[in-house]
């Protein structure tokens, strides 16, 4: 008996890793439409094919103790939403073959992720999608795959869910989606894009160590995928949606050690995917050319309090809109989030309703954020009011958030141009103007070059630089106000219109390829 105890527990064990749960059915409350993917004849539905949108779900059960664990009702409630308003849901090749090509295949199309391989999703998530006719990707975890039964898939899972052509499996590590001490004092960062502490050595890990470590674990994850007959993933989902930006963490020091991991963690994974998923971004990165050009793609995070009609809300967020359609942009500040850390919302600072910031002070609003961030071809024109003989004056960003963005300055007597952010911005034109409360600017975005014309007469060329083309260099607009003398009145922008003379912004995807 001794003998054979451990042989008994190990083929125990080994059974238990390769069990099948058994699948429950959908609640049933809501129903699929009669037509796979009709959709619900909204006036607002676009008639030509968009740029898709990714969810980041993790879970879908009946337990209530986490944020990240979606109920099976709540689940089946937003795929049917999807479903009624015309969504299809798209495989990983297809998802890929839109940041490649920036060719979208419908209307309306959304790439549903899971993150973690939780067993809820071949338990739930699997008939659900089934019954929509809709499709997923799973991101695993592949040191837990078979372990912490029954919270992580089965291998035998995952292969019946392969088979049944609704699952792609893509990739979230092996074993590095946990948070470990990364400095002497215990700090607790995510392992994979941080320098970690050797306790025993006293001191954070080297560049080199760093690198065996995390390409390791990468390759032994792939070499699980290859001995399990699945396909090479090709995409990349960092846990905790933590790149090495928002980790904060090297366990080396400060600013050189930070970008260096920064840029090792970015290398490693270039050489094995062909693009990364997170659900924070430092800048808006929604699937079209900029996050193509980055090879990173910004998610819509789906959580147990998101409701069908706020994934609906949050899908008109991320979706990419046409600078030819936003043609007022100030009639509608419901599309502007303020960017000025004040608290406050709407364009009341910007447009001299208030209420401002203070007697003196700044305020600033951008634009549709996600739905611009791959606008090219368009112009600008608007006009701003109450400036002053001192103290106060009116930026215009465009280019928003791309590699090179361009803020024009404005004020009673000057425009200045400037590129580029925080410490690398520089001004690279200036010019003196008729002193006057009142101008009209009028700014032209090209791919090559970026025009200013102030008052008709004024102009200002700035060519983009070389290394900033294509999607490095999209992005709509923001605005500001500046006061900066308690005896004058904030400046106000009284109106602007977008146009885009070449027709539909461009949004060829390529350079998502590594």
């Amino acid at each position: 008996m001794l003998l054979a105890l451990p042989f008994h527990l190990a083929w125990t064990y080994d059974t238990h890793r390769r069990a099948v749960t058994a699948q429950e059915d959908p609640p049933g409350t809501s129903e699929a439409p009669r037509t796979p993917h009709a959709g619900a004849g909204s006036s607002d539905r676009p008639t030509t094919p968009g740029a898709p949108v990714v969810l980041a779900y993790h879970d879908v059960g009946h337990s209530g103790r986490s944020r990240y664990t979606v109920t099976p009702q709540a689940f089946e409630d937003q795929i049917a939403a999807l479903a009624r308003a015309g969504y299809r849901s798209l495989s990983s090749s297809d998802f890929l073959a839109y940041l490649r090509t920036g060719r979208a295949s419908a209307p309306r199309t959304v790439f549903i992720t899971f993150d973690d391989g939780t067993h809820g999703l071949w338990v739930h998530a699997d008939r659900i999608l089934a019954k929509y006719r809709m499709r997923a990707a799973a991101f695993l975890i592949t040191g837990q795959v078979g372990r912490h039964r029954p919270y992580y898939l089965s291998w035998a899972e995952i292969e019946r869910m392969r088979a049944s052509g609704r699952w792609d499996f893509e990739n979230h590590t092996h074993d590095l989606h946990h948070r470990a001490a990364v400095d002497r004092t215990g700090r607790q960062e995510p392992a994979l894009g941080s320098r970690l502490w050797l306790p025993d050595k006293k001191r954070a890990e080297t560049r080199s160590e760093y690198r065996e470590r995390v390409g390791e674990d990468l390759d032994v994850s792939l070499r699980a995928f290859a001995e399990h007959d699945l396909p090479r993933p090709r995409l990349f989902a960092f846990p905790f949606s933590d790149t090495p930006a928002h980790s904060g963490a090297d366990g080396a020091t400060a600013e050189e050690g930070a970008h260096s991991t920064e840029v090792l963690l970015t290398e490693m994974l270039r050489a094995r995917f062909d693009a990364r998923l997170t659900n924070r971004a430092d800048r808006p990165l929604p699937a079209g050319a900029r996050a193509a050009a980055a090879g990173q793609v910004q998610r819509l995070e789906v959580n147990r309090g998101t409701t069908a009609a706020d994934l609906l809300d949050g899908l008109a967020r991320f979706t990419a809109q046409d600078p030819a359609t936003c043609r007022n942009p100030l009639r509608e500040p419901a599309r502007w989030e303020r960017t000025d850390g004040t608290g406050h919302t709407g364009l009341g600072a910007l447009t001299g309703q208030g209420p401002y910031p203070g007697r003196t002070g700044y305020a600033s609003a951008a634009y549709l954020p996600m739905g611009s961030a791959d606008w090219s071809g368009y112009t600008v024109t608007t006009t701003i009011g109450r400036l002053a003989a001192h103290g106060n004056n009116v930026g215009l960003v465009v280019r928003h958030h791309s590699r090179e963005p361009v803020t024009i300055t404005l004020s009673d007597s000057y425009v200045r141009v400037l590129t580029g952010t925080g410490a690398g911005r520089r001004e690279v034109a200036r010019r003196e103007l008729v002193s006057a409360p009142r101008h009209r600017l009028k700014v032209t975005v090209e791919e090559k070059r970026t025009v200013v014309t102030v008052d008709g007469s004024v102009r200002i060329e700035r060519p983009t630089t070389r290394a900033v083309t294509g999607g490095d260099a999209t992005g709509g607009i923001a605005i500001s106000t500046r006061n900066g003398d308690a005896a004058t009145p904030y400046p106000r922008f009284t109106s602007m219109t977008v146009a885009s003379p070449q027709g539909r912004p461009r949004t060829t995807a390529s350079g998502a390829a590594r």
